[in-house]
Order: C-alpha cells, then sequence, then structure tokens
C-alpha cells in the first residue's frame, strides 16, 4: 500500500507526459488541464490503494484514460464509428512507392514519414475515431506495451491489438489522402 505523503515525489513528475497525452485525447488546452486535474485528484484519492512496487506511470495514464472516457465521451449518446475494414495493409506505403522496396537502410516508415510535417501527421492522428486514437496513442507515442494498454483501457489485449492495427490502417489512409490532397504525392492513373 502506498503512502499518500509520498504521492507528490513520485506522482507529479508525470504530470508533463500525462498533460500531452490529455492534449492528444481532447485535442483542447482547456479540456486536456481539467482532465489532468480531475486525473491527479481521483490518483490522489486513490493512491492509499496503488500498490508499491507496480508501474506508477501505468496506473496514472489508466486514470487519465478511463477519465476522459467517461467524462467526455459522455456527451455523446453514441460512440463513432469507422469503417476501415476495407482499408489494406500498408495502403500509404504502396501508395507513395508504387509497392517498390524502401531505399536501402530505410524503412517504409522512414521513407514516409519524411513527407509529411509534425502538424500533419498531428491532424490525421486525432481525426482517428476515439477507440483508434487512444490505442494508437498509447502504443505508438507513449510506449505502453499491449498488456499495459489492454490493462490502461480495460479491454481485451485482442481488443487492444485490433484497436492498434485498424488505427494504423486508417492512419496510413488518411496520411495518404492528406498528402495527395497538398500535391506532397502523387497518385498513379489507376486511382492508387
Amino acid at each position: 500500500m502506498a503512502d499518500q505523503k509520498d504521492f507528490s515525489d513520485q506522482a507529479m513528475q508525470h504530470m508533463s507526459a500525462l498533460y500531452t497525452a490529455a492534449l492528444r485525447l481532447t485535442r483542447n488546452p482547456s479540456d486536456a488541464e481539467d482532465l489532468v486535474q480531475e486525473t491527479y485528484l481521483k490518483a490522489y484519492r486513490a493512491f492509499a490503494s496503488f500498490e508499491a512496487g507496480t508501474n506508477l506511470r501505468a496506473w496514472l495514464y489508466k486514470i487519465l484514460t478511463n477519465t476522459f472516457i467517461n467524462s467526455y465521451r459522455s456527451a455523446k449518446r453514441r460512440p463513432e464509428i469507422a469503417d476501415v475494414d476495407d482499408v489494406e495493409d500498408l495502403y500509404m506505403y504502396r501508395r507513395l512507392s508504387g509497392d517498390q522496396p524502401a531505399g536501402l537502410g530505410r524503412s517504409a516508415e522512414d521513407e514516409v514519414v519524411d513527407r509529411f510535417t509534425d502538424t500533419e501527421v498531428k491532424e490525421a492522428i486525432e481525426a482517428l475515431p476515439e477507440a483508434f486514437r487512444i490505442a494508437v496513442l498509447l502504443a505508438d507515442v507513449e510506449g505502453f506495451s499491449y498488456k499495459e494498454i489492454a490493462d490502461i483501457t480495460e479491454v481485451p489485449i485482442g481488443t487492444v491489438m485490433s484497436r492498434i492495427h485498424r488505427g494504423r490502417k486508417a492512419l496510413q489512409k488518411a496520411l495518404f489522402e492528406f498528402g495527395a490532397a497538398r500535391g506532397l504525392v502523387g497518385v498513379t492513373d489507376d486511382g492508387r
């Protein structure tokens, strides 16, 4: 059992990262501040139940994510639904490279990401449906494992894997379309 007087020393070091994650979730600085404040209030109140020696960062992210889902999604009557089943794997890479392998020593991701600004990637991530966005952010930005994400979001690990996979596919398609609309990438005669 953790001691509440240690809360400040242990938990406050994660505030900046939690704010960044909250900003990605809420897409609004004021809402992100409120979300972090509510997260820390809930964490402080429950800190006595925190099991010392376990992953405090993951515990805080779980509170943040659940608070976001419960508070901000409750404003919507129905969650967003996205149809990304028909998006092929490596959609963006294939469209950009003409099915050619990436340059020697460079990954496909490096070849593709070099063509977009941070702002464009951020906008594409923010446009993802909520469940996919949370999973992709926790995995690819925050670096949590599938098991940690499953614990944080309280969904089965298979669902986490599916959401990350589908979120990445949707992100690939969105980035390609974003790039094509701005002339960053060419479209072939067959529409690919």
